[in-house]
């Protein structure tokens, strides 16, 4: 039977990172109170675009694998913050990656995009379709933040992550999943000015932002990510014990130790970044996959657990058995484009737009 191996694997996190101190100049909150709530203590701002970050992440996860851009049959790129809705983000990532025999498309699942990507990515390998594809997921966040509201202003990040899957006669890889969706409560959490409903210039400023109510979306993620995630480990034909790894949607602490505890697993077992980075959407679970490697806490052979709850409201989990290898093949010396600004000061549009928090300087 065909499988489809994950063989390679990057991230990209620009450099410039916004801490709850910066956040205490600009909007009525504190470190503490980030914090406890949410376990982020800083998140970075991009000076480039998603397909800048996308693809620098494509380019280290081919080098891993040991492949050139050329090589590539399919790029997903999972994002709901594109460059451009015309043409898509994955029409640039193409280009910049100089991948010209590579289908490319955009998929948007929000939150849950990475792993909706893992698995169709997944279907066109083991069907024969196509050999190898990249599934990267990619946010610029930043661009949709209203910094006078602190209840979603303070969580989110930029960033991007990758994988790249090849066919394997070895049984690795995705090994079951499920996706899900509501779409009767995806107001909840929305940036409704996006779009075409409404007409041209129907949205005032604060419309082009993200809302969200966080209890009801924090009720409904804990539920769905734990459900979803003891599923697939059924699907699979595994008990809880044989699980080594969760590598969970970066979004909230307390939703990702009520996961953790939902699949009984120690809090060894569970890989945790959202301290560095925040909430980066799609690309949290790619980002943290590469640094869980990177820090050598995924074994040969170790099954993982992926789970992710996003706006829509989708929800996702997969659990996959790692192949043999662990250490990239080469690297690649990719890179954004240089930039000398803090993030306050990529921040200053946003500002200009929507207005600036109760503690503005």
């Amino acid at each position: 039977m065909r499988h489809a191996a994950i063989t390679g694997w990057g991230k990209c996190v620009p450099p410039a990172a916004l801490t709850n101190a910066d956040l205490e100049t600009i909007v009525d909150t504190s470190d503490e109170w980030i914090l406890t709530r949410t376990g982020i203590k800083e998140r970075r701002i991009a000076d480039a675009e998603t397909s800048d970050m996308a693809a620098v992440a494509g380019a280290r996860a081919l080098a891993a694998a040991g492949r050139q851009a050329d090589e590539v049959d399919m790029i997903l790129v999972c994002t709901c913050t594109p460059d451009t809705l015309i043409p898509s983000a994955a029409s640039y990532v193409q280009a910049k990656l100089g991948a010209p025999r590579a289908a490319a498309q955009d998929l948007n699942a929000a939150c849950s995009g990475w792993i909706y990507g893992l698995v169709t990515g997944t279907a066109m390998v083991r069907s024969g379709v196509y050999d190898r594809v990249l599934v990267i997921g990619a946010e610029k966040l930043h661009y949709i933040m209203d910094f006078t509201d602190r209840t979603t202003c303070v969580l989110f990040g930029d960033g991007a992550g990758a994988v790249l899957l090849e066919p394997s006669q070895a049984e690795e890889g995705l090994l079951s999943s499920e996706l899900g969706m509501d779409g009767t409560v995806g107001e909840i959490l929305c940036a409704p000015g996006y779009g075409t409903a409404g007409g041209p210039g129907a949205s005032p400023p604060n419309a082009m932002a993200i809302r969200m109510d966080g209890p009801e979306v924090f009720r409904r993620a804990v539920t769905a990510m734990g459900d979803a995630s003891t599923r697939v480990v059924k699907q699979a034909g595994l008990a809880l014990d044989q699980v080594d790894l969760l590598i969970p949607h970066q979004a909230n602490v307390r939703i990702i130790d009520a996961t953790a505890r939902r699949l009984k697993l120690d809090p060894s077992q569970v890989y945790v970044n959202i301290a560095s980075y925040g909430n980066t959407s799609a690309a949290t679970i790619p980002v943290a996959l590469t640094e869980a490697l990177e820090e050598g806490k995924v074994a040969p052979g170790a099954h993982i657990v992926f789970a992710a709850f996003g706006a829509g409201l989708t929800w996702a989990a997969a659990l996959v058995r790692w192949g043999d290898r662990v250490e990239p093949l080469a690297t690649s010396d990719a890179e954004l484009p240089p930039s000398q600004r803090t993030a306050l000061e990529i921040l200053e549009p946003n500002f200009e737009f929507f207005g600036r928090g109760a503690q503005a300087p």
